[in-house]
């Protein structure tokens, strides 16, 4: 005797083999689990004096993942006494999310945690 629906008014209960039972609802949980949607996040690294040419260099990752349907995870990271320079991480930062608002759009303002600033852009719908 298996117990399908205890929340049900009265319980509703079937007289089948409990491994079949088992064995069917694992199967169904793979197939809801198959279809899910797995989010992909790709990750792109610049220093607060991150030059032109770098910075270009990483833009066209940026927007090859975007255009695979990534989100994107860009953030500045300071070592040392580079932390001075929070303005120009922030400005890089921007700078990228203006660059990339037709391909993309920001979920997450740049916001500092520990000695990284984060910014998050997701891509925009086909």
């Amino acid at each position: 005797m298996v117990e399908i629906s205890p929340n049900a008014d009265p319980p509703v209960a079937k007289i089948l083999d409990y491994k079949k039972f088992i064995y069917e609802q694992k199967k169904r949980e793979k197939v809801i689990k198959a279809n899910a949607s797995k989010v992909i996040i790709k990750e792109i690294r610049f220093g607060p004096q991150t030059d032109d040419h770098d910075y270009e260099f990483k833009r066209k990752h940026a927007e090859k993942f975007l255009k695979e349907g990534a989100k994107l995870k860009a953030y500045v990271f300071f070592k040392g006494r580079s932390i001075i320079y929070k303005d120009q991480g922030e400005i890089l930062l921007l700078r990228l999310a203006q660059d990339l608002e037709e391909l993309g759009k920001v979920e997450q303002m740049p916001q500092m945690e520990g000695k990284r600033m984060n910014m998050f852009i997701a891509p925009k719908k086909k």
